[in-house]
């Protein structure tokens, strides 16, 4: 039989107890849970369970602590043997073995040596029911013996040769760690030149003279002890050919000759290994190491390949500069030949490895513990491979199987033990050895024949809770010999479950596939065999699966910002929810800016460390779901750095630089400024920009500038700060490149010229000495030019020049290092001066009662004496009589007409009126001289609304007006039209009444109207141009008393107040009714009665006949406002004019544009519009409300 321990074959979500499963792997085979319970009722034989290692080097300082323990059922005693034999371990004091456990202790800190012990030992655990034995453990002590005394001659040897400094350490246990250093402990350094072999020499490919020192130190570390032991110091002197030759010309006698030569170049060879081939053996598992080392001039390099095959790539690893070839967990398939190259300037040589890899055996199949039935039958099997093959043997309880007691029910096959029928006697513990020539196996496997009634190892009534939709899996762990039969049943009465639905595993366990809600339950485990049956209950519950119904999102923020991250999570409320939040799957930083808030995670502040992943982790006692979101924390870029100039130019330069951190958001400009130290020192000026992908540029210079540079770098979110400065370039001073722009020549008065220019600043001056040649002469002249050099001004007067004579000007920069560019001419003009005529045939042709126009004749050119400006028109409005006389006191208005205008319109004249104008030409220096005093009248035009209008002493039958004239008559007055007409009780107007009125009046009564009715009335001027504006009013007139009297007396009749009480009450039940039915839903159509009941339009005054419409008001009974407009059969009409805007003049501060047009405002006195008038304070009286009811 086998005992075997078989891991379960799956496991129920978190919350439940895990238990071992075992079950059958064989028909003829049982395992043995490790549960507690049980191993304490089951007899087991000796099982080895820790032992020291095979080659167990001490150390031979401390205590020898050579480890053997075993289980079993009894526990088991244990033996040793020594070199082959017993070895009693009461009998030697320094001896003991630890309680309970086969352990031996050895006391030698106390007395005795370690060298005393060292030897192979065994150990044996026994019980009635086999023995198990442990592996030969070969017990020695570590050794670090001294280096032999030897002397070492200094090695002098010329520059560029080959050397080996050997190290050769004492053999120690285990081997020492080599290592070169010098005196004062420091390391030498190595590289493809200079390096240590494998083997602990030192390689020199070839030396130079810093190679000479007196402290090559070759150490070795012994890790076992913890000790260093080191070599004699070797002293190394190289000496160059110069050197050479001066010490043997010393030594060498006038007739002698001889020079040394100078070391010359030479292919490469081995240092080591010697020959083109040689041979290396590893075994399988283990680190093969392959080594070529080669001297030459220049120092060669190493490569390496496979013959017939390429080198594995995920277990080769390159040492030492490639001098060292290393493949690790070697194994049979890397044998083969290795070639390593060895390569310079003057050739090339390989040498070959041929590897041959061993095994010392490995198991395929190591023999299991068997637990059989009395009657069973079982095999024991024992599988090992290694190069060459190895031996199997067998061992019984300890003893060769050939020698051991015989077993009727055990046959031998080579690597296989055949049980058949076994019996109690049959137990045993069994050893397999497999060897060969580079070590063996050893393996312990007992037979325990048992015979045991079945036992259910689950606790009972155990509870699962499942998620729904995933597996449930219920546990019947058992044991019994022979092995049970199990079966499962849902609920009380339920039968056997089958496979078609469930799947019932050969370990006991029940597998529900995709558990529902219905599948929550009682189930109960029943195992059975011939000895008996056991039977357990355990019960399920289904709990609805946790969802994260929002997930966080994938944000981007700036750096300083706030962001949170939001994760609504769904779960089974019966199970307790944890949310936590995870940063890069670790946890938040411990930093106050992190804030969890239920199902919210908000981040403060954010920095660059804050980026990342953040997961939001939902956990329930039975399952986890997460959900991540990514933060990318984005901000302007770093600065620059590390400006560099290189390719320095007169007039370029390189710049370049290295970015600073993109912050997240590429970057995708740099931008360059520059600043001149010597001229505009702190004030840096834009140069260019170039590609966020460009770390160069080459920027152009002008001379005599100090230049420094910086960089900025942008991205999407702004622009980074500045780098820190370049360093300075001074580039050489030239000749200016450039003259003075905006040269101008203008006079200040009329004998000078005033030649002015835009200077150069000092970046464009390009060199020390900044001057500036002044060059002028008449335009229509033959003179010569005349010139000036001034020093580095703006501004250079030329006095006694004739009165606006054009000139040719140019200003031309110069340096101490020479001229700019001859200057472009520009034409000035000496000062001007007054005018001396005044425009002549000056003639008026009034357009309207407003408009006048206005022409002349041009002034000569040479009588303005400067630049023509264009034309001034003075007007204003004088008396007949007196135009002399008070002009001094009357305000005159002006309109200038631009350029070379000869007529031009005055608008915004007063209606009949006299006016005087006079014309001027205007230059730079001023106005000219006036003309004659042109006199002009306009004629009449319409009048403004009559100033007030005012109704007074209402009668029954009549209604007096009272009114002032218009403000401004514009003309004698011919007459007044009086209009009205009367509105009724529903505001519709009657028939209108036209009624013409003298002009001489201010008060006019109407007689014969309706008592009690209200008016409007329409009231205008007229001049002999036309009517003017008008103006309206309303009036009430009177009521008559005696039918007052007899309405007030029938208000006051019994039957009459008995009526309206009625009406009132009938009202008040309608209004209860309404209510009621509203309360219902009912709907009472009070918006349709309002709209059917509603105003007539207001209907315009018709243009034909004059006659007006229906009259209506916003307000009921609302007066109309006084003043208001509305159009009458005599409307004032705009006059047609043919005149252009073009023809208008402008205003003191006004403006014409180059021909004449008029882009100003007026700036006469405005005429102000009448204001309107109150709204009438008169209420429609009782009565007529009265008899409107009625």
């Amino acid at each position: 039989m086998q005992l075997k321990r078989m891991p379960k074959k799956k496991r129920l979500p978190a919350g439940r107890v895990a238990l071992i499963l075992f079950l059958c792997q064989m028909i003829s085979a049982l395992e043995v849970p490790l549960d507690p319970k049980l191993l304490e009722d089951l007899v087991q034989p000796p099982t080895i369970t820790q032992q020291s290692p095979k080659d167990y080097i001490i150390d031979p300082r401390e205590n020898i602590v050579i480890q053997c323990e075993a289980k079993g059922k009894p526990p088991p005693s244990f033996s040793w043997t020594r070199n082959g034999t017993h070895f009693d371990i009461d009998k030697d004091p320094l001896v003991t073995m630890k309680p309970g456990s086969g352990t031996l202790t050895i006391n030698i800190m106390s007395e005795g040596k370690a060298e005393t012990y060292e030897g192979v030992y065994q150990c044996t655990a026994r019980n009635e029911r086999g023995a198990a034995i442990s592996n030969n453990i070969v017990v020695r002590p570590s050794r670090s013996p001294l280096w032999t005394k030897e002397k070492l001659e200094p090695i002098t040897l010329r520059n560029g040769q080959s050397l080996v400094l050997p190290c050769r350490p004492p053999l120690g246990l285990p081997p020492p760690i080599i290592f070169w250093m010098d005196n004062s402990f420091q390391r030498l350094p190595q590289s493809e030149r200079v390096s240590q072999g494998l083997n602990g020499d030192l390689y020199f490919s070839n030396v130079l003279p810093e190679d000479t020192r007196e402290d090559y130190i070759c150490y070795a570390r012994f890790n076992h002890t913890q000790t260093i032991q080191q070599k004699q110091p070797i002293s190394v002197k190289v000496i160059s050919v110069d050197e050479l030759n001066d010490t043997i010309a010393a030594n060498l006698s006038d007739t002698e000759f001889y020079s040394a030569k100078p070391n010359r170049e030479r292919p490469p060879t081995f240092l080591t290994p010697e020959g083109n081939t040689s041979n290396k053996e590893e075994l399988r598992g283990n680190v093969l190491s392959l080594e070529c080392i080669a001297e030459g001039l220049p120092t060669p390099v190493i490569y390496w390949i496979k013959e017939d095959g390429t080198l594995p790539t995920n277990r080769t690893f390159y040492r030492n500069f490639k001098k060292t070839l290393q493949i690790i967990q070697v194994s049979e398939a890397d044998s083969g030949n290795y070639q390593c190259i060895a390569k310079n300037a003057l050739g090339a040589i390989h040498h070959t490895i041929s590897v041959t890899v061993k095994a010392a055996p490995y198991w395929i199949l190591a023999p299991q513990n068997l637990v059989l039935s009395p009657g069973e039958d079982g095999t024991l099997i024992c599988r090992a491979n290694g190069n060459p093959k190895p031996r199997i043997s067998w061992l019984s309880n300890g003893v060769p199987i050939e020698i051991a007691p015989d077993d009727p029910s055990r046959k031998i096959d080579g690597d296989t033990i055949i049980f058949s029928n076994v019996q109690e006697r049959s137990s045993a513990v069994y050893q397999c050895n497999a060897s060969n020539e580079y070590g063996y196996l050893l393996a312990n496997a007992f037979v325990n024949v048992l015979a045991e009634p079945p036992r259910i190892l689950t606790s009972a009534n155990t509870l699962y809770q499942v998620i729904a939709n995933r597996p449930a899996l219920l546990d019947c762990a058992f044991f019994g010999s022979p092995l049970p039969t199990v079966e499962w049943f849902k609920g009380a009465k339920g039968s056997a479950l089958r496979d078609d639905i469930y799947v019932l595993h050969e370990n006991g366990t029940l597998e529900i596939p995709v558990a529902q809600k219905d599948s929550t339950g009682t189930y109960t485990c029943v195992a059975r065999n011939k000895l008996g049956m056991a039977k357990n209950e355990v019960h399920l519950e289904i709990k609805d699966p946790t969802r994260i119904i929002k997930q966080p999102e994938y944000a981007v923020v700036q750096r300083g910002s706030t962001v949170s991250f939001e994760c609504k999570v769904k779960h089974d409320h019966t199970l307790t929810l944890t949310i936590t939040w995870l940063k890069d799957n670790g946890e938040l930083p411990s930093d106050g800016r992190f804030t969890v808030d239920k199902d919210h995670l908000e981040v403060a502040d954010v920095r660059d460390s804050d980026g990342g992943a953040y997961t939001c982790v939902a956990n329930t006692t039975l399952d986890m779901v997460s959900a991540s979101a990514v933060l990318s924390v984005v901000d302007v870029p770093n600065p620059p750095f590390d400006l560099e100039l290189t390719d320095q130019l007169d007039k370029s330069v390189q710049l370049s630089w290295t970015p600073g951190d993109d912050n997240n958001s590429p970057i995708t400009e740099f931008i360059i400024e520059y600043e001149d130290a010597m001229h505009e020192a702190g004030l840096w000026h834009h140069q260019t920009e170039v590609s966020g992908m460009q770390t160069t540029a080459q920027l152009k210079l002008s001379p005599y500038v100090n230049y420094s540079f910086r960089v900025m770098a942008v991205n999407s979110l702004g622009r980074s700060l500045p780098s820190e400065p370049s360093e300075q370039y001074l580039t050489k001073a030239a000749e200016p490149d450039t003259n003075p722009t905006a040269v101008e020549g203008l006079g200040s008065e009329p004998d000078n010229l005033v030649i002015t220019w835009k200077p150069l600043n000092g970046f464009e001056s390009n060199g020390p000495g900044l001057q500036y040649k002044v060059s002028w002469r008449q335009k229509d002249g033959d003179d010569e030019w005349a010139s000036v050099v001034v020093a580095n001004v703006s501004k250079y007067i030329v006095s006694g020049t004739p009165t606006f004579v054009p000139y040719l000007i140019k200003v031309q920069a110069l340096n101490d290092v020479g001229f700019a560019p001859e200057p472009a001419v520009v034409m000035g003009h000496s000062g001007e001066d007054l005018p001396m005529v005044a425009p002549g045939n000056v003639r008026v042709n009034v357009v309207n009662s407003t408009l006048a126009e206005v022409h002349w004749d041009p002034v000569p050119l040479k009588s303005i004496r400067g630049h023509l400006q264009g034309y001034r028109i003075y007007y204003w409005k004088a008396q007949e009589g007196s135009l002399k006389r008070n002009r001094r006191h009357i305000e005159k208005k002006i309109l200038t007409f631009q350029d070379s205008k000869t007529h031009g319109m005055l608008p915004g004249l007063e209606p009949f009126s006299h006016y005087a104008l006079n014309v001027r030409v205007v230059n730079g220096k001023g106005e000219g001289p006036a003309s004659p005093d042109r006199v002009f009248n306009t004629p009449e035009g319409v009048p403004s609304a009559p100033s007030s209008l005012k109704i007074v002493n209402p009668t029954l039958d009549s209604l007096t007006l009272e009114w002032d004239p218009p403000s401004r008559p514009n003309g004698i007055l011919t007459e007044y039209t009086l209009k009205y007409q009367p509105i009724n009780s529903t505001h519709e107007l009657g028939p209108l009444v036209d009624l013409k009125i003298p002009a001489n009046k201010t008060r006019w009564t109407l007689k014969n109207l309706n008592f009690s009715t209200r008016y409007k009335f329409y009231f205008y001027a007229q001049t002999a141009a036309g009517s003017g504006s008008q103006i309206t009013e309303e009036a009430v007139t009177t009521v008559d008393e005696a039918m007052a009297s007899r309405q007030v007396d029938i208000a006051t009749q019994g039957w009459f107040i008995g009526l309206m009480c009625a009406v009132a009450l009938l009202i008040l039940i309608l209004l209860i009714v309404c209510f009621i039915r509203r309360n219902k839903g009912g709907k009472y159509p009070v918006k349709e009665k309002e709209d059917a009941h509603a105003d007539p339009e207001i209907q315009p005054m018709k243009e034909d006949d004059g006659t007006f419409g229906e009259y209506s008001d916003a307000e009921d009974h609302k007066p109309l406002k006084k003043g208001s407009r509305t159009p009458s059969d005599r409307t004032v009409k705009k006059e047609d004019s043919d005149d252009s805007l073009v023809d208008y003049g402008e205003g003191v501060n006004g403006q014409f544009n180059e021909d004449g047009s008029f882009i100003g405002q007026y700036s006469g006195k405005k005429e102000k519009e009448p204001a309107e008038g109150n709204e009438s304070s008169e209420a429609p009286s009782p009565v007529n409300a009265m008899n409107s009811f009625v």
